[in-house]
């Protein structure tokens, strides 16, 4: 295939603006008459709770105190209602919004805060989930009950392998963690002269926010707007909303502009975390190295919210066998309420937990069958033609062996470094690797429908309409190759508008690594059908029989057989502006899963990636450094390589902070590392220079040929660490993080 645009490193289409400072955040925008809005949020975590606004508004500068009382409809959640504006009776976890105070600064904000009379009568909570899931442990809610979903998968009979030749049985555990993205929330909601209510934020899907601010204060959703900023990360947080109908009833109801900016503790409060998940995993495998059996049980810890549990719980458990073909699986997974923080939406999307399990599981059998971990892994690697445990049959585009291979090479020089002498004798190298999957799409047969629209504008630009949001992905840069691609044109001459669902067509949510697969198709298909509707126009202004043999290029259509016969767009958009457009639209496929067995084709398309990594483990502090990587990522086809490798970089790096760095110290629901100074990340002295492999394998469903690679690129890092750590110390984490003070317990435990 001759590809123009597509494969090109295009600079990102946004790379100017946020390089410049000229990119226009919430944080940056201020109007005339503008009041300020802070929020009053829970201090315990399972109380009744009686709230008191009278002294709050007597406050000098205090406009208004808004509660639950102000709310039309005081709920709301991405699957599930349970998430409320204000609470009403019952808080159930730490930094639920209970009040909003709306004042002329936000020093009132405060004076307001103060004043507003907070009474707890305190009830017992819940805390972990196995605790949770038993009989008679304290209900999170009301009316349903701690264990919310249950995801069962059955494939052939483990009963009958369960003494295969060799046998790891182990439970994992990995904690919750924050998305600590750079960019606060913040907002600014006003009313605009036509009456709608206008709401100005960084969200990840502007459409579900409309609908969210519509429905709680009963408007029709065409008389709300969200415009969407430039947006500083998101990784899944930005899913659910958070400040959108506190902005949006304050602006409505005082009919003055609003705005709010989170500091970073209330950001760590405000938003959802990553599921921590409780793993026990039997694997057996017979004296061949073919795996056998795989029995897992895995607990999500959902906190106090649903927000996409029951999804996340669910990939888990299609993910559970990683990706080898494993012919008998039994896996339960369960989403469980707790009063911990509210778990959601996190870059992997429970597809980044299990790996911690099976990929060391994978590195146990074999050394119990002194195999070559590689080696291993190759021998039960899904194959073209083969098939999942949920019974989906892998038709093309399956190259985790391509993956795993490439790190053979890197292995033996890895090795070399591993072996080097003079080392110092307190510092022990080792050497691991992993390998991972990832399916496409919201999944499960959920109706995942990106559209686009596509029209001609004046000056010979092409405006493409399209709700694809850039959280930094590359999103907009990609849509903008694959419009170039298809109409033959140059990136400079198309428009894109992605913010605003005023102008733009819903494309679902920037999440799933779904864009580049759903939003792309969508465009391609839009484009086919505005280069159709265009040729109409061409052969009136020619005077020709058909469309037939019209081509377009370089910013002409013309002729193919008696190119004589031409005309430039910028003819037709003098006089067919904003009178040429198409429509497209996309739908993924995928099917719902059968309650008793799992089994189903809950996503497509699967994308694989294979990691390996050298670290250097100092046995007197515990602390773990990395030496070397290599990483190959199967990315179908790449849109824009530069912008793939930067996102390999980008989710190595937050695997990283995921594996040795990062924690909450949740005690109790109370996180008590909830800012910069507590909540260690990794910093650029920390990562290594990733040699990165674009391993492509066309997929013939997806624009292009491409897959999208923005969440899988994580998953496999932190289990290669831990098998590194294994390989050089002979210590088995089992439970994440492997700070160093957590290295050194078990270390000493282990002495």
């Amino acid at each position: 295939m001759n590809l123009k645009s597509v494969g090109k490193n295009l600079i990102r289409v946004d790379a100017y603006s946020k390089v410049t400072g000229k990119a226009i955040y919430p944080q940056d925008i201020y109007m005339e008459n503008m009041a300020y809005g802070k929020t009053l949020r829970s201090s315990k975590a399972h109380a009744y709770v009686k709230i008191d606004t009278t002294e709050a508004e007597k406050v000098e500068g205090v406009l208004r105190v808004f509660t639950h009382k102000d709310v039309p409809l005081n709920e709301f959640g991405v699957i599930f209602k349970d998430h409320e504006v204000f609470t009403s009776k019952k808080v159930k976890k730490i930094g639920e919004s209970l009040a909003f105070v709306v004042a002329e600064s936000y020093n009132a904000c405060d004076e307001g805060l103060k004043a507003i009379k907070v009474t707890y009568d305190e009830i017992p909570g819940v805390f972990d989930p196995i605790e949770a899931m038993k009989e008679g442990a304290p209900q999170v809610h009301d009316h349903t009950p701690n264990n919310m979903f249950h995801y069962k998968l059955r494939t052939g009979n483990v009963e009958e392998k369960r003494d295969s030749y060799v046998v790891a049985e182990n439970t994992y555990s990995s904690h919750m963690v924050e998305h600590i993205f750079l960019q606060p929330e913040a907002g600014l909601s006003y009313i605009e002269e036509d009456g709608t209510l206008t709401v100005v934020l960084a969200t990840q899907y502007p459409h579900y926010d409309r609908e969210e601010v519509a429905k709680t204060l009963n408007l029709p959703e065409e008389k709300v707007r969200i415009i969407n900023t430039a947006i500083g990360g998101a990784f899944g947080a930005r899913e659910d909303i958070s400040l959108q109908v506190h902005l949006a009833l304050a602006a409505l109801t005082l009919k003055r502009p609003i705005k709010t900016i989170y500091k970073r503790e209330e950001s760590f409060l405000a938003h959802s975390k990553r599921h921590p998940m409780v793993m026990k995993y039997k694997t057996g495998a017979d004296k061949d190295g073919y795996l056998q059996f795989m029995e897992a049980e895995i607990i999500g810890d959902t906190g106090a919210n649903a927000s996409w549990a029951t999804n996340v719980l669910r990939k888990a458990g299609v993910h559970a066998t990683g990706p080898y073909h494993i012919p008998n699986v039994k896996v339960d997974s369960y989403a469980v309420y707790t009063n911990n923080p509210f778990a959601g939406a996190m870059r992997g999307f429970g597809a980044t937990q299990v790996p911690i399990a099976i990929e060391q599981q994978m590195d146990i059998l074999a050394e119990k069958l002194n195999m070559d971990p590689i080696e291993f892994r190759l021998k039960n690697v899904f194959r073209k033609g083969g098939k999942t445990a949920t019974g989906q049959v892998l038709l093309e585009s399956i190259p985790v062996d391509r993956c795993l291979e490439e790190m053979v090479s890197y292995s033996k020089e890895y090795k070399k470094i591993k072996e080097e002498k003079d080392q110092n004798p307190l510092k022990k190298r080792g050497l691991g690797v992993a390998a991972s999957y990832y399916g496409t799409g919201y999944g499960n047969g959920f109706p995942d429908i990106s559209r686009a629209t596509v029209r001609l504008l004046e000056d010979s630009k092409i405006g493409v309409y399209v709700g694809a949001t850039e959280v930094g992905q590359g999103a907009k840069t990609a849509m903008v190759q694959i419009v170039a691609e298809t109409l033959n044109i140059n990136e400079a001459d198309i428009k894109l508008v992605s913010e605003d669902t005023k102008y733009m067509l819903d494309s679902g949510t920037a999440a799933a690594t779904r864009q580049t697969y759903n939003t792309g198709n969508a465009v391609k298909i839009a484009c086919e059908n505005f280069l159709k509707e265009l040729k109409i126009v061409a052969q009136k202004e020619l005077e020709l029989n058909a469309i037939v043999g019209l081509e377009l290029e370089e910013g002409e259509i013309y002729l193919s057989f008696f190119p004589e016969k031409r005309i430039s767009i910028k003819a037709l958009s003098e006089k067919y502006a904003n009178k040429v457009e198409a429509y497209g639209e996309f739908v993924a496929q995928t099917t719902t899963m059968d309650p008793e067995t799992g089994h189903g084709a809950p996503y497509w398309p699967y994308t694989f990636n294979a990691c390996l990594v050298l670290v250097e483990v100092d046995t007197s502090t515990g602390r773990v450094e990395l030496l070397k990587s290599a990483f190959a990522q199967d990315v179908g086809r790449a849109i824009n390589p530069k912008i793939v490798e930067g996102q390999v970089d980008g989710g190595f790096a937050m695997a990283l902070g995921y594996a040795l760095f990062e924690d909450l110290n949740l005690v109790k629901g109370e996180m008590k590392n909830k800012m910069f100074s507590k909540y260690l990340i990794p910093t650029s002295m920390d990562m290594v220079d990733i040699d990165t492999i674009l391993v492509e394998d066309p997929e013939s469903t997806a624009p292009y040929g491409a897959k999208g690679i923005g969440e899988p690129t994580t998953i496999p890092v932190a289990p290669a660490i831990l098998n590194a750590i294994y390989d050089a110390i002979g210590l088995r984490i089992l439970d994440l993080p492997a700070t160093p003070e957590n290295l050194i317990k078990a270390w000493k435990i282990k002495k």
